[in-house]
């Protein structure tokens, strides 16, 4: 299937407004220059509207690190998905440190996931392992969980204007998540091509799995993109800490294409 790889920089609680804007125009160019890669950028919501004001015009996504499901409501502090819509395409939902630091379970994820498909958002839904999950051998239960019960009630009868399924899936092992320790190429292609494809191929069917993108994140950096990228399962990468990095984003994307 011609899964066209996407590579997507979550820059958590980093960069105000004038740091964002610097960081942005110092990536543009270089970001402009590859091609057949789907390349997004997730600052704060804070710096939503300033980031999209400069990569107007390019071919680089703008995306938010979460958001509510409710369009409106009294839900103090929330962003909505038709608030996100005005501003961005792509949503990150049910990143490991939302699960582990606010409360986001699989329930949750459920209905972001419904919520940013009927608001016109593309949804990278995160699912991963901890490491007292992957030592005591739950990675095939826990991935399992996270993607049935997070996709259900999903009819998927529609792919994207470019011929892909209208959301991605992050394979995040959440022990190699800001440690600096990332997972073995073979270990994560193994994960995504034995556990996330067969579920997903439960839900949707063997055509549609095969069709959806699955994104490594956990510690990818310049020196290590490559490596994950030439595995036959990954199609892309959600980066933390190196997409705050122009001397480190730029390459991995290079890497991708």
């Amino acid at each position: 299937m011609n899964r066209i790889p996407m590579v997507a920089g979550n820059w958590k609680m980093y960069k105000n407004i004038s740091e964002a804007r610097h960081l942005v125009s110092e990536m543009i160019p270089g970001l402009q220059m590859v091609e057949n890669v789907e390349k997004v950028i997730c600052p704060p919501f804070t710096a939503l509207l300033a980031v999209r004001a400069l990569l107007e015009g390019s071919d680089i996504g703008l995306g938010a690190q979460d958001m509510y499901w409710e369009s409106a409501g009294a839900f103090t502090g929330e962003i909505s998905p038709l608030m996100l819509s005005e501003l961005c395409h792509y949503v990150i939902i049910g990143h490991s440190e939302r699960r582990s630091y606010f409360g986001e379970t699989n329930q949750t994820v459920n209905k972001k996931l419904h919520a940013a498909l009927s608001h016109g958002l593309f949804p990278i839904v995160c699912v991963g392992e901890t490491l007292e999950e992957n030592q005591a051998h739950k990675t095939h239960q826990v991935i399992t969980s996270q993607l049935h019960e997070g996709f259900q009630a999903l009819v998927l009868d529609r792919v994207e204007d470019n011929g892909q399924v209208p959301f991605a899936i992050a394979y995040e092992p959440v022990w190699a998540i800001g440690t600096g320790q990332a997972a073995s190429p073979e270990g994560a292609n193994t994960v995504v091509k034995e556990i996330v494809r067969p579920a997903l191929t439960d839900m949707f069917g063997e055509k549609l799995a095969s069709m959806t993108r699955v994104l490594y994140g956990g510690s990818v950096k310049a020196n290590n993109a490559v490596d994950f990228f030439v595995q036959s399962d990954i199609d892309g990468a959600l980066v933390g800490g190196a997409c705050l990095k122009v001397e480190e984003f730029i390459p991995i994307v290079q890497a991708a294409a």
